[in-house]
């Protein structure tokens, strides 16, 4: 009943949601991307609904759609991704077919009838960003990030610190 009031008075948000754990958010692979690369992952998650991991579209046609303004700009974030980690293909497009991805952090699904992929359906997720992440780190020559406490609001103690 108190759900169905929320939903009736507008204060409850209806849809999907994207889930993006926070050890993918600290990682290198996610932390070393550019603002463009980071843009489409969450404009593949508005395509992601819980069951269609392995069957997300970033084709021109639907990129603009969402903001994009060129294909260049595109096929680079792209590449990134794949080069993080952070997606893997799960079909290769061709002629009239466009390719798929799925994120690494979880698993593939089945799908739909119709979209076939080249690889099969997961149980288990593949976590190549956390093989990438490694990778990263180990060629990284600048120290981790360390987040620094806030300063107390204690005269000039709190302004010595910054």
């Amino acid at each position: 009943m108190a759900r169905k009031r929320l939903k009736v008075l507008g204060r409850q948000e209806a849809g999907t949601f994207f889930r993006v754990p926070t050890s993918v958010l600290e990682s290198a692979a996610y932390r070393t991307l550019s603002m463009k690369g980071k843009s489409l992952l969450l404009d593949l998650g508005a395509q992601f609904r819980g069951y269609n991991n392995g069957h997300l579209s970033p084709s021109w046609t639907l990129m603009r759609q969402w903001g994009w303004s060129s294909k260049q700009t595109l096929q680079r974030a792209l590449e990134e991704l794949l080069r993080a980690g952070l997606l893997e293909k799960s079909r290769q497009g061709g002629r009239n077919r466009c390719s798929l991805f799925a994120f690494t952090w979880l698993a593939i699904d089945k799908g739909t009838a119709g979209a076939w992929l080249d690889v099969q359906p997961t149980r288990v997720a593949s976590g190549l960003w956390r093989r990438r992440s490694e990778e990263i780190a180990k060629n990284a020559s600048a120290s981790p990030i360390v987040r620094a406490p806030c300063p107390d609001n204690r005269g000039s103690d709190a302004r010595s610190a910054l």
